[in-house]
């Protein structure tokens, strides 16, 4: 399995807005075929930084993610609310490893 894990730092007066952008994103990306999970985390302190953990089958599922309308909607929508840079990590996953390891 394919992971990505993006930190986002928001402009507080934007942070309500782009997490609700970030749902809208993460609920169509769950439709995608090679997508196993995408969660939306909101940190306690401060609550303009986000975290987003997205797990897919290969690594070209999360390219074709880029390639879908969602995600440039969404990428468009949230690009002037960052106050700085978004952080991507990229991972192979070890465990669970597949999908039999997920049940």
């Amino acid at each position: 399995m394919y992971v990505v894990c993006v930190t986002s730092w928001v402009k507080p007066e934007h942070a309500d807005d782009f997490m609700a952008a970030c749902l809208d994103n993460a609920r169509e990306t769950r439709k995608e075929s090679g997508n196993l999970r995408f969660d939306v985390l909101r940190c306690i302190e401060p609550e303009n930084q986000f975290f987003l953990y997205e797990v897919y089958l290969e690594e070209k599922d999360f390219h074709r993610h880029h390639e879908t309308p969602h995600y440039d909607r969404w990428r468009q929508t949230v690009e002037a609310w960052m106050e700085k840079p978004r952080e991507g990590v990229k991972y192979n996953s070890l465990f669970p490893g597949d999908e039999k390891d997920l049940w």
